[in-house]
């Protein structure tokens, strides 16, 4: 029997609200566990079968698949009424979660493979979901996507979702189109805080969850523990009974190799598939009810025009068919269905008819958006709203006010930049736009900083031209106080950089919670409270600190108290004295004052940032100055050396400034300078005094 399963056969969790610790029902006297206390000698006293009896019978006597008492009791009672709730056997819609770099795009692929989406001899590239250029150029899954397989008669709409904590909306969008998850862990990392949410909202849902443990041929591999923990994270996020009994697959996704077993995997995936149509039951629909589609995302054709995709909860929705364009609120409007696609394989297939239960996407509509719902024409009623956690982190986007102003980009007006930001709240329901204080400004909320930076990349390739202020937190006042958001941090650190890390925690206002050794690699877990205005800049801080070898990962916790005044930037900036061209003449002086960030025949500006002052406080230089010329005969040449200058990303130059400093964003060029409306209010505030 899987691991999994094994837990569940020799003792029964049940949940008590009233203690801190939980109870375990079994054959042997009822005692008291701690949530800490690993559940080894519990979770693997039975063996799996081999894969071989498995394909002979498959999953028939030791997978365990149950369903939630809540969830009996609500059929139950819609049975009750005039409308025929029914499952559709045929189609399992599913989303698979992770946490960055867990290996979930990567099983994706794999699952592609073997259900025979390509041609033998088709050339497929690594990561085939991640269409998009930035996330191949990042490495990470941004947008969720929709894709299909068949296997064994039933088709799976499988959705990829990202894995990092600040596109978590994208991952509580898609949570409204399915019945059940693929959570991808680990073998040796376990479960990571961007698991803790995914698999929180999932509960929240009420979906079936299959645990997937991958990389289990990695050399520090420890499946028992990663079992242990995801069913103690089960417990902590008060879990039903019936949740808490998941059943485990261990898979190696790069080879596309899966089993009930670390010790035993078939060669190809084919348990992983069983254990899906077993385990995650198929869509309820409405049989005989009237037509309801929820718009969970939109994409945009230039020949088709708007696509609205969405899983259809009742009834059947035809190719030109006139529907109602519902809004909570109980607004409607009119409308019509030009054409129907489903998806299958890696492609929309066109479709003349889609019914209850199916993933599709609607063309026709051009004004509809994310949360709507597509209704029937004559009685349509809307379905709930999509809820997503409220934003954290915010910045300010403004208009290129830099002498270069207009060198580069297309679009570098006010208006350009306002359409463009409004444009992107239809597509991202996490984020939000307001107005700032002048015409040409704007405040842009969103999950964390990387979220709005791949906004920023994303317009600066569209040929944008503008300028953002440095990364804000959001605070609350509740009663009075002053409350600011807290993050869960975990730092994957080698131990002999240990001390310099957690003394920069510390400084940052972190409290250490928890501290493991992590496998065999002589590698440290340490987990923070830490605020979130003491994660901005934090990350090329612990690079630097470790040496490049500290991994960071983030999620939103909680808003607590004010932690108290912290200083996230030691040092000051210079700053460049007058316009001109930098020489090596004037750098040669200048890099002795600091590390600088241009090299020799760079255009500059009057208060442009040119490098880090090795100081605190700003220092202004003239890295323009050419070296006099005169009627002495030089005996000797001296030659200028030059230090390399620093390369810094859009992501470093957000990190990097302070409350008086921009960034200045090109189709281009990255430039950081200081704000000229700051400077102006501290003159005259000096004129004053």
């Amino acid at each position: 029997m899987g691991m999994a399963a094994g837990i569940h056969n020799s003792i029964t969790p049940t949940l008590n609200p009233n203690q801190k610790g939980f109870l375990f029902s079994s054959p042997f006297n009822r005692t008291q566990l701690s949530v800490n206390r690993t559940l080894s000698s519990y979770s693997f006293g039975i063996k799996s079968p081999s894969f071989s009896n498995f394909r002979r019978n498959p999953l028939q006597n030791f997978v365990k698949c149950s369903i939630s008492q809540a969830e009996a009791t609500e059929i139950a009672a819609e049975k009750s009424t005039l409308v025929t709730i029914v499952r559709r056997n045929d189609i399992r819609n599913i989303a698979i979660v992770a946490h960055v770099d867990h290996g979930k795009t990567t099983l994706v692929d794999a699952m592609l493979k073997q259900a025979k989406v390509f041609r033998d001899n088709q050339v497929v590239e690594e990561r085939i979901m991640d269409s998009n250029d930035l996330e191949r150029e990042r490495g990470i899954t941004i947008l969720s996507k929709n894709t299909s397989i068949t296997y064994k008669d039933t088709k799976m709409n499988i959705i990829d979702t990202p894995g990092h904590s600040d596109f978590g909306g994208e991952v509580e969008r898609v949570l409204n189109m399915v019945e059940g998850i693929l959570l991808v862990v680990d073998s040796v990392e376990g479960p990571m805080p961007q698991t803790r949410f995914v698999l929180k909202k999932a509960l929240e849902f009420g979906h079936a969850v299959v645990v997937v443990v991958n990389k289990v041929d990695r050399p520090s591999a420890r499946p028992e523990f990663v079992i242990n923990s995801t069913f103690e994270l089960f417990i902590e996020l008060n879990a039903s009974d019936e949740q808490c009994d998941f059943q485990a697959v261990y898979a190696i996704g790069l080879s596309g190799k899966a089993g009930l077993s670390p010790d035993n995997l078939a060669n190809d995936l084919g348990p992983l598939f069983e254990t899906i149509i077993r385990c995650i039951p198929g869509p309820k629909i409405k049989k005989d009810g009237s037509l309801q589609m929820l718009v969970t995302s939109t994409e945009y054709d230039e020949h088709k025009g708007k696509i609205a995709i969405g899983r259809l909860h009742a009834g059947v929705l035809n190719r030109g068919m006139d529907v109602r364009i519902c809004t909570p609120g109980d607004a409607c409007r009119f409308g019509k269905v030009s054409e129907l696609f489903v998806f299958e394989k890696f492609y929309r297939a066109p479709a003349e008819s889609v019914e209850a239960g199916d993933i599709c996407a609607v063309c026709g509509i051009g004004d509809i958006q994310i949360g709507e719902t597509i209704a029937d024409k004559n009685d349509g009623k809307a379905l709930p709203a999509i809820r997503v956690e409220e934003p954290t982190v915010k910045m300010a986007f403004s208009i290129n006010t830099s002498p270069f102003v207009g060198r580069e980009g297309k679009y570098v007006t006010s208006r350009n930049l306002r359409d463009r930001l409004y444009r992107e709240i239809e597509r991202n329901l996490a984020m939000k736009v307001e107005d700032g204080e002048t015409a040409d400004t704007f405040l842009v909320s969103e999950r964390g900083t990387l979220h709005i930076t791949i906004l920023i990349e994303n317009m600066r390739r569209e040929n944008y031209e503008f300028m953002v202020g440095p990364p804000k937190v959001i605070n609350k006042k509740v009663d009075d106080k002053l409350l600011e958001p807290y993050e869960i941090a975990t730092v994957e650190v080698p131990e002999e950089h240990m001390g310099s890390v957690v003394e920069l925690l510390g400084k940052r206002r972190g409290q250490m919670f928890d501290m493991q050794g992590l496998g065999s690699e002589g590698t440290t877990l340490l987990k923070y409270k830490i605020p979130t205005r003491g994660l901005l800049g934090l990350r090329n801080a612990i690079l630097t600190a470790s040496r490049g070898t500290a991994i960071l990962n983030t999620i939103f916790d909680s808003y607590g108290p004010w932690a108290g005044d912290m200083s996230t930037r030691d040092l000051g900036s210079l700053v460049a004295f007058e316009d001109g061209t930098s020489t090596s003449y004037a750098l040669a002086s200048s890099q002795e004052r600091g590390q600088l960030f241009i090299k020799p025949g760079v255009e500059v500006y009057k208060g442009q940032i040119v490098g880090i002052h090795q100081r605190p406080g700003d220092l202004a230089l003239n890295v323009c100055k050419k070296k006099a010329a005169t009627n002495v005969r030089s005996n000797k040449e001296v030659s200028v050396v030059l230090d390399t200058p620093l390369d810094y990303s859009l992501d470093d130059c957000i990190e990097y400034i302070q409350e008086d400093e921009l960034v200045e964003v090109t189709p281009k060029s990255i430039r950081m300078c200081k704000n000229p409306k700051m400077n102006k209010k501290a003159r005259s505030v000096d004129d004053v005094t």
